[in-house]
């Protein structure tokens, strides 16, 4: 079944219910008044503090965009890009590019001029929406995209080069285009994070998308009552595949544009939400709210809160025990995927396993899990590749036969590229990237585990941990180390920590400094390599001339 279908069918029994709100803490000048008297309709723009549109109005505006795209000359296998802030009109432009049977391709809105360009040409766009804090970088490419001579801009004061979306779906008609879609229809191209170069284009048909709403209703088995708080960017499949479970169930779903922890837990309180898809930093910026007393759980209605659940990264363990002994009623769950797996649920913990906190889970609904050796061989013990394979499985990265072909199979088993190991009851722990794995003196370091070992000390709030070249061992693992706020902590300490680890895992360097992260929680490894490994050579450098 077409993932459209679902809107229909909420559009159908669930007409007057609330689908989608948006909360903007961002926007200034806001009456003294509450988020309810100051509830307004979503077609007003002026500055709104809080936005809601029901499935019915969803359906409608999915509609008119889609009619607005036919005519234009966009059809059946298409494709038209997405280029948003996350807000209240993301959705229903996500629809209304499918029910023309066209393909959506949405966009990372930290993409620069180059990257936006590369990705408008991979994926063969033909028509582009785009938001207010994106005209510079689209203008500065339009010349060397010719194709794209389609452009809606979402925002008011619309460039002289695009024209208004919110002007001309006025004008559409609000029924559905006669278009017939198929499981076996192109539905979507997602990016890469792009981590180790330019992204690759990752295509997905309906099926996939559909079998990810199947699967998050499985795994966390939302109902109509349930409120989900959708804070991750809709363009990754995390943020929008998590969502697909309130679709499914037709419950009502919360966007907030910022990741504050007191914007997060007042969301929670106000909008009754019931359900919170978290970053490892995002939860550990409420803890360190809550310990400080910035945040008074006292002051919110949080009973309603039944699950928390975190995925798009490894997450300490320590970071979970500190969790359930400040909310000790939620459920938890930790969830596994890519976007080349239609994001979260190939493999899952699971809500009844918590005492296997640690573990990345067992494989999720509808999918097959297995480890193999650096030939491709299973194997039942040892680290080895963790390949998955289901539904959700792309068809292929779009436009490169040979990327594809290293990750995927005849049989249809995705190769992820991450290093893992099964225990006894068969619960699979994430290891480390497999490209990440630091060669010290011919031992084999993984990162993920002494990070995890770091973030256990109360001083640190966060860690990442990459191999830097040395003239005698290869590599040796080097710690950047961000401390918590408020606290010290020596290069002395860290070393005195560390000695309840074996001698080869132990970092042979510390730095203290920031750990980035990108839009989705993942330690930007590239770019801490890229830093220090040239300070490092330098410094070496510097050492061998002393000498």
């Amino acid at each position: 079944m077409p993932i459209t279908e679902l809107l229909t069918r909420n559009a159908t029994y669930f007409k007057n219910d609330v689908a989608l709100v948006e909360i903007n803490p961002e926007v200034k000048n806001i009456p003294q008044v509450t988020w309810r008297e100051y509830s307004l309709i979503e077609s007003d723009r002026s500055g709104a503090f809080r936005k809601q549109i029901t499935w019915g109005e969803f359906d409608i505006k999915a509609n008119r965009f889609a009619n607005l795209l036919l005519t234009r000359g966009i059809k059946k296998g298409d494709k038209v890009a997405i280029l948003l802030m996350n807000c209240i009109e993301w959705l229903p432009i996500y629809f209304g590019i499918l029910k023309t049977g066209a393909i959506v391709v949405p966009m990372n809105y930290r993409f620069d001029g180059d990257e936006i360009l590369h990705c408008l040409k991979l994926a063969d766009v033909d028509a582009l929406v785009f938001g207010p804090e994106f005209i510079g970088r689209v203008e500065a490419v339009l010349d060397r995209v010719p194709k794209v001579k389609n452009r809606f801009y979402v925002g008011d004061d619309c460039p002289s080069f695009a024209d208004s979306y919110d002007k001309l779906i006025s004008y559409c008609s609000s029924i559905a285009p006669s278009i017939y879609l198929t499981d076996d229809d192109d539905g979507a191209i997602y990016f890469s994070s792009g981590t180790t170069g330019f992204p690759k284009a990752i295509l997905h048909k309906h099926r996939s998308l559909t079998h990810a709403a199947a699967v998050e209703q499985a795994h966390h088995g939302q109902t109509k009552e349930d409120v989900f708080l959708c804070i991750p960017p809709l363009y990754h499949t995390g943020a929008k595949m998590h969502w697909f479970g309130s679709l499914r169930a037709g419950g009502k779903a919360v966007i907030l544009r910022g990741v504050s922890p007191e914007w997060i837990i007042r969301t929670v309180s106000e909008e009754r939400c019931t359900i919170v898809w978290l970053l490892v930093p995002w939860a550990q910026d409420i803890l360190d709210a809550i310990d400080s007393g910035r945040i008074d759980l006292s002051q919110y209605t949080l009973d309603q809160w039944r699950l928390m659940h975190i995925g798009a990264q490894p997450v300490p363990p320590t970071l979970i025990k500190r969790w359930k002994a400040v909310f000790p009623h939620h459920q938890y769950d930790t969830n596994y995927g890519l976007s080349e797996s239609i994001g979260p649920g190939c493999v899952h913990l699971g809500v009844e396993n918590i005492h296997k906190v640690g573990a990345i889970g067992i494989p999720g609904y509808g999918w097959e899990t297995k480890i193999v050796d650096e030939h491709r061989n299973e194997i039942t013990s040892g680290v080895g590749e963790l390949a998955v394979r289901g539904p959700g499985v792309m068809t292929c990265y779009y436009n490169d036969p040979e990327a594809t072909r290293e990750v995927l199979d005849s049989e249809g088993w995705l190769y992820t590229g991450d290093m893992a190991e099964q225990d006894a009851d068969g619960f699979i722990y994430l290891v480390d990237r497999k490209k990440d794995v630091i060669i010290s003196g011919g031992e084999n370091l993984y990162p993920v585990q002494i990070e995890d070992f770091l973030r256990s000390n109360a001083k640190i709030k966060d860690a990442a941990v990459i191999g830097l070249p040395d003239k005698r061992l290869g590599e040796i693992a080097t710690a950047i180390i961000e401390v918590r706020e408020g606290m010290t902590l020596s290069e002395a300490e860290v070393n005195e920590f560390c000695q309840a680890m074996p001698r080869y895992k132990r970092p042979r360097k510390i730095i203290f400094a920031p750990v980035p992260r990108n839009a989705t929680g993942k330690i930007e490894k590239p770019l801490l390599r890229r830093t220090y490994s040239s300070e490092f050579l330098v410094a070496q450098q510097n050492e061998i001339a002393i000498d």
